[in-house]
């Protein structure tokens, strides 16, 4: 299996392993680790996003980790933009380019090109949010296929993510999201990537969540959130979106204990792994899934 001309993707939920593959894997085949995690880019927040340990770094190179203040905005756009720009650096010396993560948009935005659709007002999407609160899902989906037909077979009626997102473009724009995404091209071609979605069997996923929510705690989780309440960030950053930020900011207002904090970051990462995983199924029918007992294997065969 020749991977080294390619582009190596590698996507699957928080905890199931990914950046230990992707290590193991540039080991073998001279690459080296792009982030593709939209939290993983802050360099205040270690701990909380599990970002790869220094020592990693020294293994192999690492790109795009723990880069961007969290009091800068960082979009997908930004993101696209740098990790085309470290491609071309790494193919130029002979490397193999290999991004890991869980960010579902920062792949597609590579693999099918960014969607240039107009900002829709908070206003007119919390609107939105409250029809589909005050109907129900399986009533909004059915307004969604009357408003907009081509969302119809193309979106899962449980992603109530995507059946909103689907929602609000075609109100606002009066074009499907699915025309904005046909319209929409990518610079690579499909044969420059090779594609790897984790399957990770949620039980046992469940177990590596709740033992990495108590490590997190022990490694200074903490004394992290700590330093960034200071920083003032403000709330509307994505980076003020971290899991594990209001839960520990609770904890130091003395409104939960730490046990709490554990429990409830648990919690948010299994609710955040299970999005991930619907992201998945209904974004990535075309990567290679493999099992994560089989990763070994694979890493064999090449």
């Amino acid at each position: 299996m020749d991977l080294k001309s390619k582009i190596i993707l590698i996507y699957g939920p928080t905890a199931s392993g990914k950046s230990s593959f992707a290590i193991k894997l540039a080991k073998k085949i001279h690459g080296e680790i792009i982030n593709a995690d939209s939290m993983q880019v802050y360099k205040e927040l270690r701990v909380l996003t599990a970002r790869p340990l220094k020592k990693e770094f020294k293994k192999i190179k690492h790109h795009l980790y723990g880069f961007q203040s969290v009091k800068k905005k960082f979009s997908t756009g930004d993101w696209l933009k740098l990790v085309k720009e470290k491609i071309e650096n790494i193919k130029k010396r002979k490397k193999t380019p290999i991004l890991v993560g869980g960010t579902g948009l920062y792949f597609k935005a590579l693999t099918d090109g960014l969607v240039s659709i107009p900002n829709i007002p908070s206003r007119f999407r919390q609107d939105i949010r409250f029809l589909h609160k005050k109907i129900g899902s399986k009533k909004f989906f059915l307004r969604l296929v009357k408003l907009d037909p081509l969302s119809k077979g193309n979106i899962n009626p449980s992603d109530t993510q995507r059946v909103i997102r689907a929602f609000e473009v075609k109100s606002f724009t009066k074009k499907s999201i699915y025309s904005w995404f046909r319209d929409t091209q990518s610079e690579f071609e499909k044969k420059d990537f090779f594609k790897i979605y984790i399957d990770y069997p949620r039980s046992r996923l469940i177990n590596r969540i709740n033992i990495r929510a108590v490590k997190m705690i022990e490694n200074g989780a903490i004394p992290e959130v700590r330093k960034f309440i200071n920083l003032k960030v403000p709330r509307s950053n994505t980076a003020s979106k971290a899991i594990g930020i209001d839960e520990i900011r609770n904890y130091l207002n003395k409104k939960i204990t730490k046990l709490d904090v554990i429990e409830k970051i648990s919690i948010k990462t299994r609710q955040y792994a299970k999005r991930q995983t619907t992201w998945g199924r209904g974004n990535m029918l075309d990567w290679n899934k493999i099992d994560s007992d089989a990763l070994s294997k694979f890493l064999k065969k090449i």
